[in-house]
């Protein structure tokens, strides 16, 4: 007999969304994406679950064919003791050396950076899409709105009709 009440929140492939960075898709236009590990602490674990993080303006470096995730903010767990790890952090990203190197020489161009996209929950383990992005300037951003606005009113007109 199946539980009332609680929901599957994982989608069919163990994924769970935790959280979406949209202020990246509107400000850099996404080049390529790659699937990364993360190396957390204690309590990260716990606060990250909860969604007590913030992407504000985290970006990617590449050091000594290493990732390193810079300016990702994830609160001290609420229950955690003196032993909380420090917020702002550098954390280490968990990739194969072939695709550090590839995203470096990437990166090595122009305009280039990595930036986080998105941070996820599979098969019970925390994974951060990291994306090669290149910034979109003023009137970029001006036609993403215009195209936005278009899709939602083009739905508008569908849903009245009905």
């Amino acid at each position: 007999m199946a539980k009332k009440g609680k929901k599957n929140e994982f989608s069919a492939d163990g994924i769970k969304i935790l959280s979406v960075n949209r202020k990246a898709r509107f400000n850099y236009s996404v080049e390529e994406t790659l699937e990364c590990g993360i190396e957390l602490k204690g309590t990260e674990v716990k606060s990250l679950r909860n969604g007590k993080f913030a992407y504000s303006d985290s970006y990617v470096i590449v050091n000594n064919l290493e990732l390193y995730l810079i300016a990702f903010h994830i609160s001290p767990y609420d229950f955690g003791n003196i032993n909380n790890h420090d917020p702002d952090r550098r954390r280490k990203l968990l990739a194969h050396k072939i695709e550090i190197k590839k995203l470096s020489r990437k990166v090595d161009e122009k305009g280039y950076t990595l930036v986080p996209l998105k941070i996820y929950l599979k098969n019970s383990k925390i994974k951060i899409e990291i994306g090669v992005c290149r910034g979109k300037n003023v009137q970029d951003k001006r036609n993403t709105i215009r195209d936005r606005e278009d899709k939602l009113s083009i739905a508008r007109e569908f849903r009245d009709r009905k």
